[in-house]
């Protein structure tokens, strides 16, 4: 077997592991937030809702010990502030602008597909991961990915929209005020680029967003192998716009 390595992960060019190539060739293209990188992590990545999660999120995850990933990553604001807390981490993302962005910030990242990860199993001593279950097709595959990717015991932290108050069903605006809430959407699980609680001028009509009812959230962690040790709602604002979890395998 001819192993590789490339941006800290391990390839193998064998019949049963071309991962990195099935990824970067023939799911990168079109990828959601290339064309809108620089807005997005101006508006949101960097913006005033940013700060609370992110500061959630490094302390369910604590001090660095060892090597982390950060499925999703984004921009690298996020990715960032972890290496700042002394782990050694490594980015993954679909979008190549998005990346561009993260490696400005110093931060060594892998362009690829959340559900099917470059990476050997149990790899990391920590998975990480913020805002991704309203951006991918398959939440329960990036997390069955990230369960085989964490070693034994290992953390696996994830910060994320409130199922209850921010969705195609409410009308949470910059989480200001009340939530406006709107039937016939909250059991709808397929994307949307339009509807009641999706502004016109907003990220989700520019990238279009999944939504899961909070019930259906929370079981796609046990059912990807992970044990709920907490969880959290955010209290920031009156309503919450974001939930906290850390697992474990």
């Amino acid at each position: 077997m001819t192993r590789i390595r490339f941006s800290g992960c391990v390839l193998s060019l064998d019949d049963e592991a071309p991962r990195y190539a099935e990824a970067s060739i023939s799911r990168v293209s079109g990828a959601r937030y290339d064309g809108v990188a620089d807005w997005y992590d101006r508006e949101f990545a960097t913006g005033e809702l940013a700060a609370a999660p992110r500061e959630t999120a490094v302390r369910l995850l604590g001090e660095g010990a060892g090597k982390l990933l950060d499925v999703g990553c984004g921009t690298g604001a996020h990715t960032a502030a972890f290496g700042e807390h002394g782990w050694d981490v490594v980015g993954v993302d679909i979008s190549e602008d998005q990346l561009r962005l993260a490696r400005e910030r110093g931060v060594e990242v892998v362009q690829a597909d959340v559900a099917a990860l470059p990476f050997d199993d149990a790899s990391f001593d920590a998975v990480i991961s913020m805002w991704t279950h309203t951006d991918v097709d398959d939440f329960s595959a990036l997390l069955r990915e990230a369960a085989r990717v964490l070693r034994a015991d290992g953390p696996f932290v994830y910060v994320g929209a409130h199922p209850c108050f921010v969705g195609p069903h409410s009308g949470f605006i910059s989480a200001e005020g009340v939530p406006e809430l709107h039937p016939g959407y909250y059991w709808r699980t397929e994307r949307h680029t339009e509807a009641p609680g999706i502004s016109p001028q907003g990220l989700r009509a520019k990238v279009g967003a999944t939504h899961l009812p909070l019930g259906h959230f929370l079981q796609a962690f046990p059912d990807a192998g992970f044990r709920l040790e907490r969880f959290e709602e955010l209290k920031n604002r009156e309503y919450p716009y974001t939930v906290a979890l850390r697992c474990r395998r």
